[in-house]
């Protein structure tokens, strides 16, 4: 199976606000690379989100905006490309109204949810946070709501999932951005 996962952080409620973002990579049913940045929001920082994510305003200061980050990351947005998250509606959102906020096209991608996934074949947890799902799993997740280690545990959980139950599970999930 091949994808990228991501997640964001953001700074506030707006959806524009990112703060962090993260994509793991995933070729042939294997986690190949990573990245991780952080991300200038150039607004405010709302105190939960930072009691949440522990990054604050400074320590974005010198990081790129969203707009600068795009032309590195567009390549794994493709109509070709399977890209998954734990709550997928957030992330793809947040990407959404980043892109709209810097006049950038919306590409068309194919998307997936873990936590919708993750619902059908275990109905029976008390319920399916990320961290809910990777402790079940066993699957290490050091530091939630790091966008990166967020990242890499909804790629795990896709990649346990599909183990587990076969590909034909998860077809029935990806829908067209």
């Amino acid at each position: 199976m091949d994808f990228i996962a991501f997640d964001f952080e953001t700074a506030n409620a707006s959806r524009n606000s990112a703060v962090s973002l993260a994509l793991t990579v995933v070729r042939n049913d294997q986690i190949v690379d990573e990245f991780y940045s952080l991300l200038n929001p150039q607004t405010d920082f709302h105190w939960r989100n930072v009691q949440i994510h522990g990054i604050h305003a400074a320590d974005v200061v010198d990081a790129p905006t969203f707009a600068e980050l795009w032309p590195t990351i567009a390549p794994f947005f493709a109509p070709d490309k399977l890209v998954i998250a734990h709550n997928a509606a957030f992330d793809n959102s947040v990407l959404k109204a980043s892109l709209l906020a810097n006049s950038i096209h919306i590409p068309s991608y194919l998307s997936l949810d873990t936590v919708r996934v993750a619902k059908k074949v275990f109905p029976n947890l008390a319920n399916h946070k990320l961290n809910t799902v990777a402790d079940y799993l066993q699957i290490p997740l050091d530091h939630h709501h790091n966008a990166l280690d967020d990242s890499v545990a909804a790629a795990n959980i896709l990649l346990n999932i599909n183990q587990q139950f076969g590909p034909n599970i998860v077809q029935p999930f990806i829908k067209v951005i």
